[in-house]
């Protein structure tokens, strides 16, 4: 007899999002680098390889965090989790008397 499939767990499917909405960020911040370093390897002739690669990488990290707390925030107000962080305790004591 085949078992059903289990129910998906919220967390599970948000980590999933997560994930997914990070590889496509990830693909942003590298393009992202990259296009910083064009941009600075232009203004002078005299470019020393560090300076590049603090460039790639200061601008590479900027996008993956902006993007990582960016996904966060939309998914915890998806979750649900911010209207019961709002919920008062006169709220609260009304919706137990309606169950």
């Amino acid at each position: 007899m085949p078992k059903p499939d289990p129910i998906p767990s919220l967390r599970r499917s948000q980590w999933i999002r997560f994930r997914r909405i990070m590889r496509w960020m990830s693909v942003a911040a590298i393009a992202a680098a990259a296009a910083a370093v064009y941009f600075v390897s232009q203004g002078d002739s005299e470019m020393h390889v560090h300076m590049l690669i603090a460039t790639a990488l200061g601008a590479g990290l900027s996008v993956l965090l902006g993007a990582a707390l960016m996904t966060l925030t939309f998914l915890s107000a998806s979750s649900g989790h911010d209207e019961e962080a709002h919920r008062t305790a006169d709220e609260t004591i009304i919706e137990d008397d309606k169950i």
